[in-house]
């Protein structure tokens, strides 16, 4: 497969324009501060269009929108919504190349994990969730003879999703494809890094979609984030995103007794048993695959195996094996199929990230490999890398406790099964988890104990639809991707209905 060209240029799938709004009420509106923020690549550093600057004011007319359309919508029949939502699916699926590289463009990760993971899988939730809501059924309970309870799940109404940077375009439709089924209306706001991707996918499903039942508002994330979850107007708050802004989203929801999803922070621990090396075969190649998964998505991922545990015996064989592999991580050009790794998603970024090796080295980890920015050259010169980076310390360390949020690994060691588990469960987080052994009876123990809301076995980074996902302590609260979304976008109403006509004999 050949390079794709950048957004705009000759021959690439995807147009740009110089200025975008945002979309409200099923039409592009211009903020009402008339203010807009230029929008970089992360590849090149530089603009390359302007997104809106919002203020509080573009909330309200996006609630006065899905205000005006949540009724309609929410009576429409689990048939006609369900349609809907697959027809976003296919629409999302006949612009995948387009949807890709302007998702790479805008957040930097790689052109290959866009298209084989990024699209494909945003398209699937919308499907997941179609089928899902037909499937729902409500629940009668026989009391006695003459008294039923009938139980409803209606929408609660207009919600309000705070979306990520790290997969702008598949968190969105994580949120969006229940909140629809369920009947709700929605104003979704983007990351301030990442803003373009999904005006993008606006383009391609706005008019697949009822006037008003989703909008997009683009602005800073202090004030149109605490503008959308302070607002009276506003029935859930569901938020991807760091555990220090997750608090404060919670706080705001608290002020108006609203309930919330937060997917937040992570340190997952990666659990490699002497055992993996038992033979020189594929499911060592598999294991080798799943250390150097840190990397994957720049480690801008809340659920990046981040600290890898090694059994003691097996450290200095398997370690050279990985090292090698991650020296042969080819990073470069997002928009190039064959890289591996692209730029992190802003400046910010870099620079959080290399203080971080500094605090790991001055604490006395050991640098194995990386832990600089590299020379990309070319018009990617000032781009946003750094190279796949490994730190052997203890999990005592800052860099083995903290959220770093890009490619870096803290790798230990550790002697026997117990002391694997006291390892892993040493962090204040509890989103993931992975666990490599040959021995079944070991990965189902280890898989029980540990204390994260997904703990992958032989493998990683997998996120079906189907699955729940979601974190145990600071790591969150509430599951996606899962049918039981749906009933965390509705609420149950219920009739408890007498059919007697005996006295209750109370007075």
């Amino acid at each position: 497969m050949m390079t794709y060209e950048p957004p705009g240029a000759t021959g690439s799938p995807v147009d740009v324009s110089p200025r975008y709004e945002n979309f409200i009420g099923g039409k592009w509106q211009a903020p009402t501060t008339g203010e807009y923020s230029p929008n970089l690549s992360p590849a090149t550093a530089k603009p390359f269009c302007e997104v809106p600057k919002s203020g509080p004011q573009d909330i309200e007319l996006a609630l006065d929108a899905a205000h005006a359309a949540k009724d309609k919508w929410g009576e429409a029949s689990t048939a006609q919504r369900a349609a809907v939502l697959n027809k976003v699916a296919d629409a999302i699926d006949a612009h995948r190349e387009e949807l890709a590289v302007a998702e790479s463009w805008d957040n930097g990760k790689p052109v290959r994990e866009t298209l084989a993971a990024d699209i494909p899988l945003a398209a699937d939730h919308f499907r997941y969730f179609a089928a899902a809501i037909r499937a729902e059924e409500s629940s009668i309970t026989e009391i006695d003879k003459d008294l039923i309870a009938y139980h409803f799940h209606e929408p609660l109404g207009v919600v309000g999703q705070i979306i990520p940077f790290n997969f702008p375009l598949l968190m969105a439709a994580w949120k969006l494809a229940p909140a629809l089924a369920a009947g709700n209306a929605s104003v979704l706001k983007p990351a301030s890094p990442t803003p373009w991707s999904i005006l993008k996918l606006m383009e391609v499903i706005g008019d697949i979609l009822p006037a008003g039942v989703v909008n997009v508002v683009n602005g800073p994330g202090a004030a149109i984030g605490k503008a959308l979850a302070t607002d009276k107007r506003i029935a859930k708050v569901a938020f991807t995103g760091e555990t220090t802004t997750g608090r404060l989203i919670m706080q705001y929801a608290s002020e108006n007794i609203i309930p919330v999803t937060l997917e937040l922070g992570g340190k997952s621990p990666n659990i490699f048993f002497n055992d993996v090396a038992a033979e020189d075969d594929d499911f060592l190649s598999k294991a080798v695959e799943g250390l150097v998964l840190y990397a994957f998505n720049k480690g801008e991922v809340c659920t990046c195996p981040s600290r890898a545990l090694i059994q003691e015996d097996i450290y200095e064989e398997f370690m050279g094996r990985c090292l090698d592999r991650i020296r042969a991580v080819k990073q470069g050009n997002p928009l190039d199929p064959a890289t591996m790794i692209g730029p992190q998603v802003s400046r910010q970024q870099v620079e959080k990230i290399g203080s971080y090796v500094e605090i790991g080295v001055k604490e006395g980890a050991e640098l194995l490999v990386g832990g600089h920015r590299p020379s990309i050259g070319g018009e990617f010169t000032d781009g946003f890398f750094f190279e796949p980076t490994v730190l052997k310390g203890h999990n005592k360390m800052r860099v083995f406790q903290e959220e770093i949020f890009g490619p870096v690994l803290a790798v230990t060691t550790f002697k026997d099964e117990a002391e694997a588990l006291e390892i892993a469960n040493d962090t204040l987080y509890g989103l993931g988890a992975g666990v490599w052994s040959r021995d079944t009876g070991r990965t189902y123990r280890m898989g029980r104990a540990i204390k994260a809301g997904r703990v992958w076995t032989n493998c990683y980074h997998q996120y079906p639809a189907g699955a729940a996902f979601g974190g145990y302590k600071v790591s969150g609260i509430g599951r996606e991707t899962h049918k039981m979304m749906l009933e965390h976008y509705s609420q149950t109403k219920n009739l408890l209905v007498s059919y007697g006509t005996k006295p209750l004999g109370l007075f």
